[in-house]
């Protein structure tokens, strides 16, 4: 494209925010309800809402009740909660009589549309480029490009803002030993988030292997073995974690996804925080017993006329290399992490059920690199407001939605947290409260200081006082 000059607008919004997801969705939801209309606008590169398309499978469910909706644990009476939208489709009844906590995974995605549809203030098919701080202004500048809807870049435009949220999300991860063969084209490897887009084709192949044992990897392995015969299922199911563990759902356990977690997690010194992330992994990477439940249940149905299912289910295995030795042939080089033993393995297509990692946003904020105060990781520095630290010079301010785990804990990318943290930076940025924050969320103390003690958090973790002196 031709450089052309940006098409401006003078008059700044209070908000604009990068990015619409769910996180960002909920913002500009709860934004839409506060007293005095606050002037926000929000952009996004693709043409419409789109939630995890890849992962719509059939009959799946969200791991949170749907009262995780957009807004509706900060406000409840909110327009544009989950029950609004059964109402608007004339189906309160049917979900009553449904008995459904968790909902499906599609209807989430529908909801989240349906709001997106009716909300002002979205901008679909904008690609911001670059944020700024304008000292001369006091402003943010955010320069953006229209995209038409083969992508095409058609039209490049400037918005100033008092503050700046970003919530760009998250992208698939793909480990290093795959990633020539998943870049390289009609090379059947494959994310987890592209699976649908590909189910004919895997189901289509001699051998399949899903790598990954997280909800995501359950999911497909269930699904394609479903639509397998009997006693030439053909799949093989690989993890490095030592088991296919179940997800942490006890009731307090569930209690590290409230904002009490949240608040006593920044309290605690960088390291212990880096420490303490990889050994929560079975909070939120483990598999929902339903779904282990309906594995086990579908291979011994496999059994009942002898035999056993062509399936094998190995924990505790890495990839090492990967290659093409064939037209329709990948050979994946393994090591059993416990054995210490080696081995290959043929198949015909992969599917990566392994995750996703924060997207980075450090090309869209070079500008603002000079402000930016960062950890001994290199890592932003994120407040309690869920704003990142800038020079005093910098009198707005830039929010983040999940971001944060560093700062925040395993709760930054839940749902069940949405709500509350959108909530959070309208309250933050208004310095008002239009949306009253609960004292006390969680029956657990994790602290030595209890959660009404810690509802403003200290920048440095307090120094405790001796429960028992020394004579």
């Amino acid at each position: 494209m031709t450089a052309m000059p940006p098409v401006e607008s003078h008059r700044p919004h209070d908000l604009v925010g990068v990015g619409i997801g769910p996180f960002n969705l909920s913002l500009a939801a709860l934004a839409h309800g506060v007293p005095g209309s606050l002037a926000t606008a929000f952009y996004e590169r693709s043409h419409r809402f789109s939630w995890h398309p890849g992962l719509l499978i059939e009959a799946t469910t969200l791991q949170v009740p749907f009262l995780a909706d957009l807004v509706t644990l900060a406000d409840p009476a909110s327009p544009w909660s989950f029950l609004r939208y059964l109402r608007s489709r004339d189906r309160l009844f049917p979900f009553y009589f449904a008995q459904n906590f968790h909902i499906h995974r599609a209807e989430y995605d529908a909801y989240c549309r349906w709001v997106s549809d009716s909300l002002p203030g979205l901008h679909f098919g904008h690609r911001v480029d670059a944020v700024r701080w304008n000292p001369e202004r006091a402003l943010f500048e955010a320069d953006f490009t229209r995209l038409d809807t083969d992508g095409e870049e058609t039209e490049a435009g400037r918005v100033h803002a008092r503050n700046i949220v970003l919530g760009v999300g998250s992208e698939a991860y793909v480990p290093e030993a795959l990633r020539p063969l998943a870049e390289s084209p009609n090379v059947p490897v494959v994310h987890s988030s592209d699976y649908l887009r590909h189910r004919s084709e895997l189901l289509a192949a001699g051998h399949i292997t899903v790598i990954g044992s997280g909800q995501s990897g359950a999911e497909i392995f269930l699904d394609l073995l479903r639509e397998r015969p009997t006693g030439a299922e053909r799949i093989h199911w690989l993890s490095r974690t030592g088991s296919f563990a179940p997800m942490e759902y006890s009731k307090l356990g569930l209690e590290h996804f409230t904002p009490d977690y949240s608040r006593y997690f920044q309290t605690l010194p960088e390291q212990t925080r880096d420490a303490l992330i990889p050994r929560q992994w079975q909070l939120h990477k483990g598999i929902g017993a339903d779904t282990i439940a309906a594995i086990h249940d579908e291979l011994y149905r496999r059994t009942l006329h002898g035999g056993w299912p062509d399936a094998v289910l190995t924990p505790g295995v890495s990839v090492r290399t990967a290659g093409r030795v064939a037209t329709t042939q990948l050979e994946l080089h393994l090591e059993h992490l416990q054995q210490g033993t080696r081995t290959r393995l043929s198949t015909n297509a992969v599917v990566l059920a392994t995750g996703y990692r924060e997207r980075s946003v450090s090309r869209m904020l070079a500008g603002l690199e000079p402000y930016l105060r960062q950890d001994s990781s290199g890592r932003p520095r994120i407040d309690g407001e869920f704003r990142l630290s800038l020079d005093p010079s910098v009198t707005g301010s830039v929010y983040v939605q999940n971001a944060e785990t560093h700062t925040h804990g395993i709760g930054a990318p839940d749902l069940g947290l949405a709500a509350w943290r959108s909530a959070s930076i309208l309250n933050s940025l208004t310095g008002k409260e239009p949306y009253p924050m609960p004292r006390r969320t969680a029956f657990t103390t994790f602290g030595l200081e209890r959660p009404e003690e810690m509802a403003a958090v200290p920048a440095q973790p307090a120094r405790l006082t001796p429960l028992v002196q020394g004579i």
